[in-house]
């Protein structure tokens, strides 16, 4: 009896062993090949893994390409991939990057556009030494005016061929970062950016109206191309320039006003009487500092990435 309790032990024993070791394999397995599939294989400067493109876009995108790098020895590649299977688009596009060490050595000039097909996401990496040329502004004005609305009527070819023209533009310095056509950022978008527009900056103007001294039209002047670029920006257009001309001439009439009158001097003896200003008026300054971009970098063939570009969606 005690001979098949431990017969039978045994026998589940093994079968557990045995079932173990295959969920193991299997369990391996899948990993392997799911981190196998991470980053594709480097085919050729573009690489068609959605299949969204057509044979002879392919052709000619890989002659224009070709041509370029000879030239300018910049080195741009193509992605389309299916989905990011939840991915957060910058860092698998840096990680690619990464892999497939785009751009030369002491040059890093490489620049990598990324198309997710069923995620409906693009985004442009920029390697480190065309960061000044290819800045994150113009990455944002060529996938939001150039691309995304091609790929909105389902205009892949057309998307990416005005894509890598454009990065071609931007790179010789031909192509500028006009603002993007008001019908490709929406009504929601151009709340927002306004909303933040007039807290940020009407704060900044309202304290500059009421100081007194240097320090007033310091930062009257400081803020005109902030008066100027964010309307336009978001609006387009005369009416997109209204609210600078606006600002640049009634600021000082303004200014003249709550100097000469009665009534502006009372006004402004309010103002400059209270808290806030009076903390505001005592002086002003900023803390210094430039713009940098971190992130991860990549080389091979030379080149280095540090997470410049752009991203977006369609």
């Amino acid at each position: 009896m005690i001979f098949r309790q431990n017969h039978t032990q045994r026998i589940y024993g093994n079968r557990l062993r045995t079932s173990l070791f295959l969920l193991s394999c299997a369990f391996l397995f899948s990993t392997v090949s799911v981190c196998a599939q991470d980053v594709p294989f480097l085919g050729g400067r573009v690489n068609d893994y959605a299949e969204i493109l057509s044979s002879n876009t392919i052709s000619e995108l890989n002659l224009k390409l070709k041509a370029f790098e000879d030239s300018t020895s910049n080195q741009i590649v193509v992605l389309t991939i299916n989905t990011l299977d939840g991915a957060d688009l910058e860092e698998y596009s840096i990680k690619v990057a990464q892999t497939w060490k785009l751009g030369q050595k002491g040059k890093d000039n490489g620049v990598l556009l990324l198309v997710v097909k069923d995620d409906r996401k693009i985004r442009i990496e920029v390697g480190y030494g065309l960061e000044g040329t290819l800045t994150d502004a113009l990455c944002s004005v060529i996938i939001q005016r150039e691309i995304l609305p091609k790929f909105r009527n389902g205009d892949y070819d057309g998307g990416v061929k005005a894509g890598v023209a454009s990065i071609f533009s931007a790179i010789n310095g031909t192509f500028t970062a006009e603002r993007a056509s008001s019908e490709h950022m929406g009504f929601p978008e151009i709340i927002i950016v306004l909303g933040i527009f007039t807290v940020v900056v009407g704060m900044f103007t309202f304290v500059a109206l009421f100081s007194k001294g240097f320090m007033s039209w310091f930062l009257y002047i400081f803020l005109i191309p902030f008066w100027l670029a964010f309307p336009y920006a978001a609006i387009g257009g005369m009416i997109g320039l209204l609210p600078f001309l606006i600002y640049f001439i009634g600021f000082p009439i303004t200014k003249t006003w709550l100097a000469k009158s009665s009534r502006g001097i009372s006004l402004q003896k309010i103002i400059a009487g209270s808290m806030l200003m009076s903390s505001a008026g005592r002086g002003w300054s900023s803390s210094g500092g430039g713009w940098s971009s971190g992130g991860g970098g990549f080389s091979g063939g030379g080149g280095s990435f540090g997470g410049g570009g752009s991203s977006g969606s369609w």
